[in-house]
C-alpha cells in the first residue's frame, strides 16, 4: 500500500484507502474496520501525502514525519494517542523539535499519533518517497538547454474554446443593439 492511496475524510473517525473510482466520487475502505464506503465529491477529502505540519522555518511533510518516528521506533508502534497531552507534546517535540507551537495544536499531534500508529498496525512501515516521484521531480523542473516547455495540445484546445465563448456574447450583443435601435426609430 502507498501512502498516495490513504486519505482522511472530515468527520469519519481514522484513514481509508481508495479502492476505485465510481460515477459520483470513489469507494474507500477503512484501516479501522476494513469497512467499505463510498465518499461523494461533498466530502472534504485529504491525501496523506498533501498535509505537512509547521515548523518554525517551513512546512514539513507528513510522510517525513511519519519516516522520524519510524526511525525512532524502529518501524514499531508509538505511543498511544490517548496519553496525557503533555506526553504529547513532549513526544512530538522529540520527533520534530522546530514544530511551531503556535500553529500545531495538541490534536493535531493526536491525530498524527493515531495516523502512524494506524498505518503500522496494517503493515505500511515504509514512509520514504517513491524513487519514481524523485525522478519526476527532478525531470519536470529541468527543461533542455534552458529553454520553456512546450505547451501541450489540450491546453491549446482549451484557449480557444475560451476566445470562442466571446465572439458568441458579441453576436448576442450585437443583435440586441438593433432590436434596440429599431424599436427607438418608430
Amino acid at each position: 500500500m502507498s501512502l498516495e492511496k490513504v486519505l482522511s475524510i472530515s468527520g469519519k473517525p481514522g484513514l481509508y484507502k481508495m479502492t476505485k473510482q465510481t460515477r459520483n466520487g470513489f469507494l474507500a475502505e477503512s484501516l479501522l474496520d476494513h469497512k467499505k464506503i463510498s465518499v461523494s465529491s461533498r466530502h472534504n477529502v485529504s491525501l496523506l501525502t498533501e498535509i505537512a505540519i509547521y515548523t518554525l522555518t517551513q512546512e514539513v511533510p507528513l510522510r517525513e514525519i511519519f519516516q522520524k518516528i519510524a526511525t525512532k521506533e524502529e518501524g514499531k508502534q508509538t505511543i498511544s494517542h490517548k496519553v496525557p497531552k503533555v506526553e504529547l507534546e513532549e513526544f512530538f517535540f522529540g520527533v520534530l523539535p522546530d514544530y511551531d507551537e503556535d500553529r500545531v495544536y495538541p490534536s493535531d499531534i493526536k491525530k498524527l499519533v493515531q495516523w502512524y500508529n494506524l498505518l503500522v498496525n496494517n503493515g505500511f512501515t515504509d514512509f520514504s518517497e517513491p524513487a519514481q516521484d524523485a525522478e519526476s521531480k527532478q525531470t519536470s523542473t529541468a527543461t533542455p538547454e534552458g529553454k520553456a516547455p512546450k505547451a501541450s495540445p489540450k491546453k491549446k484546445a482549451a484557449g480557444k474554446q475560451i476566445n470562442k465563448a466571446p465572439v458568441k456574447a458579441t453576436k448576442k450583443a450585437v443583435t440586441q443593439n438593433k432590436k434596440v435601435t429599431t424599436a427607438k426609430k418608430k
